[in-house]
């Protein structure tokens, strides 16, 4: 995750989704926000989860990822930026 801009009570990040040596047919990126953070916009993903827990799954369109192929999605938040802890599973 990498915080590309910020503001008084909001900031917009991307995340950089990379295949490992093995292609993949889906992913799915879930992290927990440090305070009280929300997004509020999110693209290049599906969004799911309430609260502090965040979990983006692919689009239809982004899923397949050939090895070592990437792909990015972003937000809007509101709140402090922040950088916390990702963890990604794939199919």
């Amino acid at each position: 995750m990498e915080t590309v801009n910020s503001w008084t009570g909001g900031f917009q990040s991307n995340v950089t989704v990379r295949a490992g040596s093995s292609a993949i047919s889906g992913w799915t990126v879930t992290w927990s926000w440090p305070g009280s953070q929300t997004i509020s916009q999110l693209w290049g993903g599906l969004l799911a989860g309430s609260g502090s827990a965040v979990s983006v799954r692919n689009e239809s369109w982004n899923g397949t990822l050939g090895a070592s192929a990437s792909t990015t999605f972003g937000f809007l938040g509101n709140g402090t930026a922040a950088t916390p802890t990702l963890t990604c599973s794939a199919s």
